[in-house]
């Protein structure tokens, strides 16, 4: 069983500019794709885990968040990195259909899920997010090592 490096999205992969959609409004961190990179140069698998609450709210469709992730995806494989995976919530609590979902972070249903579908030792995988409720939802998952980013700013990780 192989370790991952799970990652939120907005704010650890890109500027939260707020329901970003758009590839003309994506902007990465500065570092990201080093961090990504020596990831996966140890062999750790990378899974992106994203709470998308602009798809319940109608601010873009589940196709336009899949072409767009498409595009990240690319644009990782362009700069000598890869993500393995893209795990997202479509959910929010307050519109929708499935309000009381087991995948919206805090809940630790993207990473479990994740977890089955790559057979991932989660005891030794690390989380990095910006939100309390990535590092709830790693703690939930029993991920150990978690890091908070505050201000953009990438920690420096040995894998």
């Amino acid at each position: 069983m192989r370790p991952a490096l799970f990652l939120d999205r907005d704010g650890v992969i890109n500027v939260d500019h707020g329901h970003v959609h758009k590839i003309e409004d994506f902007e990465f961190i500065p570092g990201i794709f080093d961090l990504v990179r020596k990831a996966n140069q140890a062999e750790w698998l990378v899974i992106i885990v994203t709470n998308q609450a602009g798809i319940a709210k109608g601010y873009y469709t589940e196709e336009a968040f899949h072409t767009l992730m498409h595009w990240v995806c690319e644009q990782f494989l362009q700069n000598g990195a890869r993500i393995d995976a893209v795990y997202h919530c479509p959910h929010h609590p307050e519109y929708g259909d499935n309000r009381n979902c087991n995948c919206r972070k805090p809940q630790p249903g993207l990473i479990l899920n994740a977890a089955r579908d790559f057979e991932i030792n989660l005891y030794r995988s690390i989380m990095i997010g910006d939100k309390e409720s990535d590092i709830t939802a790693a703690a939930f998952a029993k991920i150990p090592q978690t890091y908070l980013v505050v201000n953009a700013n990438l920690p420096c990780v040995n894998f």
